[in-house]
């Protein structure tokens, strides 16, 4: 294409000089010297200006390219903030996501993460903030505006203000990075501590109770070397566990649970058991759950309303946020337009199973799904309980170590008397040895006297006997002498 345009570029050049050739006659010497300038300068601009054309043309395509890519840009920016409702895979938008950040933060308070433990000292540990952990670098904070006499706003110098408010009750965990991440994670409950001093970069906490043993290890041996510290205890809850992009079905009410997140938060922090709960959690359940954990999917076959606010209202700090039945007494819960909840036929919902049963026999739904839902944890009021129990059980430990102590003291006097004892058995079995030899002795002896004794006896009987007759003889002799010289002294 550029030899055509050059070629009709020369046939142009050839046809001026042709013209002005043939107007010599009737043009004078100016007019010629005034068109050949004219054809040279337009010969000499028209380089540049076939330069700027082609730069013009690359510009062009460029710019086109630029608003392919703008287009797709802006596409792109409106399904990160609102999500992709062609590609349930591409996952929830920004503002989706940044919705249910903040209601996450609402219920979580004030977060302060990757806080450096700069000293271990139980009585006052001191963190500070890491330049990377920080929302708002130093370099890039502005001024605030103040309310000039004149209505303008004066920007001044920002007044560093503390990294925690002095006074405040926290809640310490420990941190540990994430397999193949730089995402730290709290890991491990450090305890409830209170801010005593603090700056724009360091804060001291202490704590308001008594440690336990593993924490204060965890403190002392340096272990927990990156901090958070969250105003409020985490609530505990099912879809933060959930597998990414896993969805509701009818095989698992809140999707598909993270086994191998599960496992490197929890495999050798809990039981097995406690494990399996979590994994179980939305799934099927099975006959020998606990019936705190068995929620059943009923459909309506039928209208029906359920009342779920109470005519009277009252502050939650006045009896709770429900009543007795479970409708709610505080307004901010409460229904604004009425104060029952309608449910036409085709209506799906899950409820606890005694819940479910009640309407089902109410002949108004039927029996779709039973699943397992892991009964969620209370740890503001969990940890203190367990920190109750677990006082109770150290006292109560006290108290065995002492029982056991005296019972030691006990078995050590019994053992002692048994020894001694057994001493004294077996010189009583030496005894009784000795006294049976001697009894047998004896018995022989007394045998042989008491043979001895009868027979002198027999003998003293018959010694007794002949001194008898002896005596009976002598005496009638006696009486025969008497007899006789009675005789012979009355006749002399």
């Amino acid at each position: 294409m550029k030899f055509v345009i050059l070629a009709i570029l020369i046939l142009v050049l050839i046809g001026f000089f042709v013209v002005v050739w043939k107007a010599r006659h009737n043009w004078r010497w100016f007019h010629i010297v005034a068109v050949i300038l004219n054809m040279i300068l337009a010969i000499v601009f028209l380089f540049p200006t076939a330069g700027v054309l082609k730069s013009r043309q690359a510009w062009h395509k460029v710019k086109e390219e630029l608003e392919v890519r703008a287009a797709k840009a802006e596409l792109e920016q409106e399904q990160l903030k609102l999500g992709d409702p062609t590609n349930p895979a591409a996952g929830k938008g920004y503002v989706a996501v940044a919705d249910e950040l903040a209601e996450i933060a609402v219920e979580a308070g004030r977060v302060w993460r990757s806080l450096a433990m700069q000293s271990n000292d139980l009585q006052g540990v001191v963190l500070a903030q890491n330049q990377a952990a920080s929302d708002v670098p130093p370099e890039l904070a502005g001024g605030v505006a103040e309310a000039g006499g004149d209505g303008e706003a004066v920007a001044g110098p920002v007044a560093p203000q503390p990294l925690l408010p002095v006074g405040l009750v926290v809640y310490g965990f420990g941190e540990q990075a994430m397999p193949n991440s730089t995402m730290f994670l709290p890991v491990f409950y450090l305890g409830e501590f209170q801010v005593t001093a603090s700056t724009p970069t360091q804060v001291t906490v202490v704590p308001t109770m008594p440690l336990e043993p593993a924490q204060q290890d965890a403190i002392s041996s340096g272990q927990a070397r990156s901090w958070s510290l969250y105003e409020l205890l985490p609530l505990d809850g099912h879809k933060m566990f959930v597998r990414e992009g896993s969805e509701q079905n009818d095989e698992s009410q809140f999707g598909l649970m993270d086994e191998q997140l599960l496992n490197q938060l929890f495999s050798n922090r809990v039981k097995p058991e406690s494990l399996q709960r979590y994994i179980r959690d939305g799934g099927r359940s099975l006959p020998d759950d606990p019936p705190a954990s068995r929620w059943t999917q009923v459909e309506f076959t039928k209208k029906y309303k359920i009342e779920v606010d109470s005519p009277e209202q009252r502050g939650a700090l006045d009896g709770g946020f429900f009543d007795g039945n479970g409708r709610a007494v505080d307004s901010r819960l409460q229904r604004a337009e009425d104060n029952e909840v309608p449910f036409n036929v085709g209506d799906v919902i899950t409820v606890k199973e005694e819940a479910a049963d009640m309407l089902m026999d109410e002949g108004v739904a039927k029996l779709k799904n039973q699943f397992y839902v892991r009964p969620l944890n209370d740890y503001r009021f969990g940890l203190r309980s367990v920190r109750l129990q677990l006082d109770q059980l150290a006292t109560r430990k006290k108290e065995v170590e002492d029982q056991s102590r005296v019972l030691q003291d006990a078995i050590a006097a019994t053992d002692s008397m048994l020894t001694s004892n057994q001493a004294i058995k077996l010189k009583l079995e030496q005894d009784l040895k000795q006294r049976q030899v001697e009894k047998v002795a004896i018995r022989e002896y007394h045998d042989t006297v008491e043979k001895e004794v009868k027979e002198t006896r027999e003998r003293l009987v018959r010694l007794y006997n002949s001194n008898q007759k002896l005596e009976q003889e002598l005496t009638h002799i006696e009486l025969a002498i008497q007899n006789r010289i009675d005789s012979l002294s009355l006749n002399p």
